[in-house]
């Protein structure tokens, strides 16, 4: 027999009052806001930054590509120790690992250091995005846990619109591209010295711990491989689509892949829990999540380089320009996340929210190298609503689903999905625009009656050093070519939508945790007992008395 105190332990966990829960959050959100400003400045300095290095177009795509795959196979683990260890000492790990990779960009003088540097960032980008969700999605019920994703969602917009800006300012100025990185250090440093007055939480520790290593790194070998073929396919230089070279890449990455779910169906702590990932409404959200990562990431990503090398804007221009699709995701986020909280309904915002995606990745793929920026502002606007209204809100529907024990490894494993789909959509889409400009770039230059024969959509990006008739058609080319990656980008948002219409519309809880049939049937045995004895005593009063 179970005792009271047995139950009460059981029971669900006790929810932090706001003002707690807001002290908490200052110090997460600085080391998230770390985090995201190191991408988003990146992704407007990188033409400058590529261009300095001797870069190709295939590096530009992989100097993003790395990152977001380290963050992706890092993410798992990070959640899985955030169900273990004390997660306030993994944040601020996760901080010190930001840091280093930080440094090692920053004094890169060739593309292979600086994809060092940036596998490292992605190492610690990945703890910070698994920590921050999975200890908030531990202190507060889901039906509360809206108004706190549109704290979570203005940061993230803070970021977005402020690093671009911040990077292309830095990348025109004196400081040089490299303060890109480094500027990133005391704001690690400062979110450390937050983190440690703000938040507090005990230690959880299980006996017999085990980290799956080995289906980690299985996972991330097979990502890697499948990503290296896209990356390098139907390229002059390399090898064609249909091939011996192509055939092993796939056959290999696929092998290593299947050899993953193997293991995890095996291993006692799998870093991807298939029973969790399995279940319907996660399934359902990994999918979208893959799709929304796949746009958001490749958005950011191209945009960028469309308004500097089509366009012919400096990278501070370009950073100003981008805002329109950062105010949207900000719109999206705080609006569905106060909405959610008010009537405690999610579904309609992720159906609206992927239709918008969709919607505005369509309307983008129709831009061209003269577009009117003011039409291209309000596509991308339309698009980051959609996609704020997306981001937090499919963690949300997922959290709702699983105890309080399974948070971390349930919402590291969505963001490690999304994620994941931001990784395969650079390097795809990365693979697509470079054969596309080649293809358009070869046209053009015929034209001009210039030798075409060495010409590669893998050639340089420092088009400054290229004579003005030659640089101006290829950035035609790219103008022209990136309608292409966003067509693709609406084709898996299409795929989203259908997803999300078939995840199971389940009420909020407003619990932490969810009371288990086996913590109730414990209670319901401890107050029978109880009961009992009071039955007994009040029977044995009654025998005295008669």
């Amino acid at each position: 027999m179970s005792s009271p105190t047995a139950a009460a332990e059981a029971s669900p966990t006790t929810a932090m009052t706001h003002r707690e829960v807001l002290e908490a959050m200052t110090g997460l959100l600085a080391g998230l806001f770390t985090a995201l400003l190191s991408s988003t400045i990146v992704a407007t300095a990188l033409p400058t930054i590529v261009g300095d290095l001797e870069g190709t177009q295939t590096q530009y795509a992989w100097v993003v590509t790395v990152a977001l795959l380290a963050n992706a196979a890092s993410t798992p683990i990070w959640g899985k120790l955030s169900d273990l260890f004390n997660k306030k000492l993994l944040v601020q790990t996760a901080l010190v690992v930001f840091v280093v990779g930080s440094a090692v960009a920053g004094v890169a003088h060739n593309m292979e250091l600086l994809l060092v540097g940036r596998v490292i960032q992605g190492l610690g980008m990945g703890g910070l995005t698994a920590l921050v969700v999975a200890i908030i999605g531990s202190i507060v019920a889901p039906r509360e846990r809206g108004r706190y994703s549109g704290y979570m969602g203005a940061v993230m917009a803070l970021a977005m619109a402020g690093g671009p800006v911040l990077g292309g300012v830095i990348a025109d100025s004196p400081l040089g591209w490299r303060w890109c990185f480094y500027v990133c250090i005391p704001l690690a440093v400062i979110a450390l010295v937050v983190l440690q007055r703000t938040l507090h939480l005990e230690t959880q520790r299980k006996e017999n711990v085990r980290i799956d290593w080995l289906g980690a790194a299985l996972m991330t070998a097979g990502v890697s491989i499948l990503l290296i073929w896209v990356s390098f396919a139907g390229k002059d230089d390399y090898y064609d689509w249909i091939s011996t070279e192509s055939a092993l890449y796939v056959i290999g990455g696929v092998a290593l892949l299947a050899l993953t779910v193997f293991v995890e169906s095996r291993v006692k702590d799998p870093i991807i829990p298939l029973k969790i990932v399995t279940e319907r409404t996660t399934a359902l959200a990994i999918i979208a999540s893959i799709m929304v990562g796949l746009a958001l990431f490749g958005a950011i990503t191209f945009l960028g380089q469309y308004f500097q090398t089509a366009r012919h804007y400096s990278p501070t221009e370009a950073g100003l320009l981008t805002i329109p699709l950062v105010a949207g995701m900000l719109t999206g986020t705080l609006v569905s996340g106060q909405m959610i909280t008010r009537f405690g309904k999610w579904k309609p915002f992720i159906i609206g929210g992927s239709i918008l995606l969709t919607g505005g990745l369509l309307l983008l793929g129709t831009i061209d190298h003269a577009t009117n920026i003011v039409l291209i502002s309000v596509y991308m606007f339309i698009m980051g609503l959609g996609t704020g209204s997306l981001l937090q809100n499919l963690v949300l529907a997922v959290q709702n689903t699983v105890s309080v024990e399974d948070i971390g490894a349930a919402s590291s494993n969505v963001a490690f999905f999304r994620t994941f789909g931001g990784a395969i959509g650079v390097s795809v889409l990365g693979s697509v625009l470079a054969t596309h400009v080649a293809d358009l770039s070869k046209s053009g230059l015929a034209k001009l009656g210039v030798d075409t024969t060495r010409q590669s959509g893998g050639g340089s990006l420092d088009l400054d050093a290229l004579p003005e008739p030659v640089a101006e058609v290829i950035r035609h080319a790219y103008g022209d070519a990136t309608a292409t990656i966003f067509l693709i980008g609406a084709a898996c948002a299409a795929v989203a939508i259908v997803a999300i219409l078939f995840i199971p519309n389940r009420p909020l809880r407003k619990t932490i945790d969810i009371e288990t049939p086996a913590v109730a049937a414990e209670v319901v045995e401890v107050a029978t007992e109880i009961t009992g004895a009071d039955t007994e005593t009040d029977e044995q009063s009654r025998s005295t008395a008669g």
